[in-house]
């Protein structure tokens, strides 16, 4: 590697600190970061009670800068603190940290843009990190892969969903008519899909006995109906772990730590690992 592409010695103990939560101190910073993120949740919350922001409003206020100005200068050390900046700020967790600094700046420009700050609950999902969940990561990637897998099979499905309830609402609206609320083939279309996903408004409800025969007969249908989807994913899902198992191959999230890589900012990497397994980086400098 050549001398002036490594992170000099404070930018490697501060990505150590912020990126790593196998170290004291990134733990401690993971678990600060962790719960000022459920406190500006639940301020967030607060500020949409009326009765509580007519009385405490300046308070509230004042806190939420405190918690922005953090999320500020933590957004900016963990662009200062990696090689290739880019890479951290166009992925998930880089857009998700972006979005939930700038609302309280952007609400003196746009009115209301504040509510937008409710996205920093996703910041939870570093839970996975603080409490060692990583390895699970590999399953949620098999299911992933299963969901990608299935696309097909449930958009055909959806399709017929689809046409299976344009004909039966348009069935209802010549059978039950103005009368029972179904005023339009688009409003017993509406019903019928509220009918069949088993929702049920109730703000429109058959009269007639044929009315009431047909609407027994798509309630039935969707309950059937809620568990091919399931299946379809549930069926590629076993394959595939049959697939990996049959192989003999541990998987890669198999026996992973929190390390992440000072170059590309990927994670779960092998315990055993020197090189990042995305862009080949040296992972200890």
């Amino acid at each position: 590697m050549k001398e002036e592409d490594k992170l000099s010695p404070w930018k490697n103990k501060l990505h150590e600190i912020i990126y790593e939560a196998d170290t004291p101190m990134g733990k401690l910073f993971d678990l600060i970061l962790f719960f000022i993120i459920i406190f500006s949740v639940i301020l967030i919350m607060l500020e949409s009670v009326k009765s509580i922001d007519a009385e405490y409003h300046y308070v509230l206020l004042t806190l939420e800068w405190i918690v922005t100005i953090f999320f500020t200068i933590e957004y900016i050390a963990r662009i200062v603190c990696i090689k290739k900046p880019k890479n951290y700020i166009f992925s998930f967790y880089g857009i998700i940290d972006f979005l939930s600094t700038i609302p309280l700046y952007l609400s003196y420009i746009f009115v209301g843009s504040q509510v937008f700050l409710a996205v920093r609950a996703l910041r939870l999902l570093r839970v996975f990190r603080i409490l060692k969940l990583v390895q699970f990561l590999g399953e949620a990637s098999h299911l992933k892969s299963a969901l990608k897998a299935s696309r097909a099979k449930i958009i055909v499905f959806l399709f017929s969903v689809l046409i299976a309830s344009v004909i039966l609402g348009t069935l209802m609206y010549w059978v039950e008519g103005d009368e029972a609320g179904f005023t339009s083939i688009p409003t017993s279309i509406y019903w019928t899909i509220v009918t069949l996903t088993t929702v049920g408004y109730g703000d429109i409800a058959p009269i007639t006995p044929q009315g009431q025969f047909i609407a027994t007969v798509i309630m039935l249908l969707g309950y059937g109906i809620i568990a091919v989807p399931t299946g379809i994913v549930t069926a590629e899902f076993g394959r595939q772990n049959k697939d990996k198992s049959n192989d003999g191959e541990p998987g890669r999230y198999g026996h992973v730590n929190t390390q992440s890589c000072p170059t590309c900012s990927k994670e779960g990497h092998r315990d055993d690992a020197t090189h990042c397994y995305n862009c080949g980086a040296l992972l200890n400098e």
